[in-house]
């Protein structure tokens, strides 16, 4: 009886020999191709790639201190995100973020990176970035640039060497900060991304955002979100951003930004740094009716939003068949799916994360 799962890449092929098949109506101008509107009306023109769970930190926010991640067996394969990203573009997408874990620290990643560069080359493609922690940065930043990674998000909560040990369980600081300025000197725009946590950030604000209009990066403030056990009660992490707002405003002049960058972010300009700071509020103010993204998981599932269970498994399909008629129908009714919004809540008394699987399982 013959093996049902067909092999994506044979011995010796190459990234490009085993690409997507395109729809028919790919050689149409662009504008015109097939393109992805949720029952919302919703253009999804980005996607979000964990391209592994697994991660060099283990961030109190995040994941519990002994975390058990997915076998590689249940992993896709670089060929497969490759496969499965391309038939994204193909479908319309414009923008893909690669995340995690952290995913650099994925086994040859880099070989993912080059090959969905290839799409920035052909046009097809407006933007190719990652969100990472920075550790490995250092070894990747100029590569990164060479494969055409323009901009990436680089998530630092705390510039003191201490508390960024404890909130990380045991990471190093200058690591970081050395992979920053490997970065900066290797050409890329950094932007910082910032966890808010009661009774632990308020301290870090002010310094993160003096450093960076020092540096010249923007920062983005997050509330934490009720995903996965970690160990502890979310609610005493809750930190609402209005209220670190008002914080701020005691010692900075804060004037609204109504620049949009496709994202959840609503934006303010500080006068005295010239950066911007971000605020992304799942909790206190629902940004889901602009919504133009969908994540994928490294094992192939597809969620439609980051707050609600309902998945897609693209997985199947792509190993079902050598083309890819099945895989656009598969992306098609998953869109057909999408929520309107998500459903996240922090309730005192209620220390139950909103969903099971971690943030590193999504990807962040």
């Amino acid at each position: 009886m013959s093996n049902p799962l067909i092999p994506i890449a044979k011995l010796g092929t190459t990234f490009a020999e085993t690409a997507v098949k395109v729809p028919a109506d790919m050689d149409k101008p662009l504008g015109t191709r097939n393109t992805m509107i949720d029952p919302h009306g919703r253009h999804v023109t980005y996607l979000r790639v964990s391209v592994t769970d697994r991660c060099d930190f283990r961030c109190v926010y995040c994941m519990s201190e002994d975390m058990t991640f997915l076998p590689k067996s249940d992993v896709l394969s670089l060929e497969e995100l490759d496969r499965v990203c391309s038939a994204f573009v193909a479908k319309g997408v414009r923008k893909l973020r690669l995340t995690g874990g952290e995913p650099l620290v994925r086994r040859n990643i880099m070989q993912l990176v080059r090959a969905l560069g290839r799409h920035l080359k052909s046009g097809d493609l407006d933007e190719l970035t990652l969100t990472t922690n920075g550790s490995l940065l250092e070894k990747y930043a100029a590569e990164l640039v060479d494969c055409g990674v323009r901009r990436i998000n680089i998530s630092l909560d705390s510039l003191n060497p201490e508390k960024f040990s404890t909130i990380t369980r045991g990471a190093d600081l200058s690591a970081i900060l050395k992979g920053i300025e490997a970065a900066k000197r290797a050409g890329l725009k950094i932007k910082i991304n910032t966890v808010a946590l009661k009774n632990f950030s308020e301290e870090e604000f002010n310094p993160l955002i003096a450093w960076c209009g020092e540096q010249g990066f923007d920062i983005t403030f997050i509330e934490t979100m009720p995903l996965g056990d970690i160990g502890g009660d979310r609610t005493d992490q809750y930190l609402p951003l209005s209220d670190v707002r008002e914080m701020l405003s005691n010692k900075w002049t804060l004037t609204d930004n109504d620049t949009s960058t496709g994202g959840p972010s609503r934006y303010v300009d500080v006068a005295e740094t010239g950066q911007r700071i971000g605020f992304i509020t799942p909790l206190t103010h629902n940004f889901c009716a602009t919504c133009n993204r969908v994540r994928l998981t490294c094992t192939g599932k597809l969620y439609m939003c980051l707050g609600q269970d309902d998945s897609a498994d693209l997985r199947s399909p792509l190993r079902a068949s050598e083309g890819d008629e099945l895989l656009f129908t598969t992306i098609d009714e998953a869109i057909g799916r999408k929520p309107k919004s998500h459903e996240f809540t922090i309730e005192p008394g209620n220390d139950a994360p909103a969903l099971a699987r971690h943030m590193n399982t999504t990807g962040g």
